[in-house]
């Protein structure tokens, strides 16, 4: 009995240093690619550096995070990203469910939608606004001429305080919104057919089926598309940079472009950075939130 018990610590032991032997490269280049810039943007947010005097020492702790926090441009850039990133997920959701549903149910054709719908999503950020930015030029731009072909007015999208923010959230909003198609609709493929067989037979309706059966099994997929999705637009920088600079003023100011106006138009790094790690510790709490949300509700329907 006693040999059994130290021949199985044995054949543990060497399963947990072949593991380990497995995944050592991995995690040494994940702590080179991630674990070192982390680290030294972590240094920088506690030094005194900037680029006049480009050196780390003397550390001065929280003293950045305290002087970004006093600052009324931290919290306007806060807010505007809160805002444009509820507006373009709440968007790109409801859109892309849509979207989804009606490809679900569509037969002929469908690669041929899909390839059509990946077209947005294949771009980079950079193109897509360098392009948008040609339509809505408020001379010369085709979006101005279709407006006064139909009699309506010129506008200035991108160059006017109050206009410009949405309408650099639709833009993210028409490039982004593939995605969650393509992700949306590979839940619904994956559902079950038996509960809408059971349904149909009971006499539910579409609508019935759909809030009743369709988005509580579909509740795991969509909460991981908002989780991802959310991610990307509080970190969002190509579309503000190429569309608008954060302007007019500090119209389009979002969080990701304040760290880097700070940083290296504002010559202080070490604010930048308290400013990036700020941004960071929020896309974790809300990554946290959602998951505990997600369990929550599935432990709930488990009870059930």
């Amino acid at each position: 009995m006693h040999n059994a018990i130290k021949k199985g610590w044995a054949a543990r032991g060497r399963e947990w240093r072949t593991g380990w032997a497995f995944a050592l490269p991995g995690l040494l280049l994940l702590a080179i690619v991630m674990g070192f810039p982390l680290a030294y943007a972590c240094i920088l947010s506690i030094s005194s550096m900037t680029l006049i005097k480009p050196q780390f020492l003397p550390l001065v702790g929280f003293k950045n995070f305290a002087s970004m926090i006093g600052d009324e441009l931290f919290w306007n850039a806060l807010w505007l990203t809160v805002r444009y990133s509820a507006v373009t997920v709440v968007g790109e959701f409801v859109i892309g469910l849509g979207i989804a549903l009606m490809l679900n149910r569509t037969v002929r054709m469908k690669p041929v939608y899909f390839a059509v719908l990946t077209i947005p999503m294949a771009m980079s950020p950079i193109s897509v606004a360098l392009i948008w930015r040609m339509l809505l030029q408020p001379n010369l731009g085709i979006a101005n001429h279709l407006m006064e072909t139909f009699g309506l007015p010129r506008l200035d999208w991108l160059g006017t305080p109050g206009m410009a923010l949405w309408t650099m959230a639709a833009i993210d909003i028409w490039q982004q919104m593939s995605f969650v198609v393509l992700i949306l609709a590979a839940g619904l493929a994956a559902l079950p057919r038996d509960p809408y067989e059971a349904a149909e037979v009971d006499g539910a309706r579409g609508w019935q089926q759909f809030l009743y059966i369709t988005l509580p099994m579909l509740r795991p997929v969509a909460a991981i598309t908002i989780i991802i999705q959310l991610i990307n637009e509080f970190r969002t920088y190509d579309l503000p940079y190429v569309l608008t600079k954060g302007g007019p003023g500090n119209a389009t100011e979002v969080l990701s472009f304040f760290a880097y106006r700070r940083a290296f138009l504002g010559l202080s790094l070490n604010e930048g950075a308290a400013a990036a790690f700020v941004l960071l510790l929020i896309v974790l709490l809300l990554t946290v939130i959602f998951f505990a949300v997600l369990e929550r509700s599935q432990s709930g329907e488990g009870r059930k």
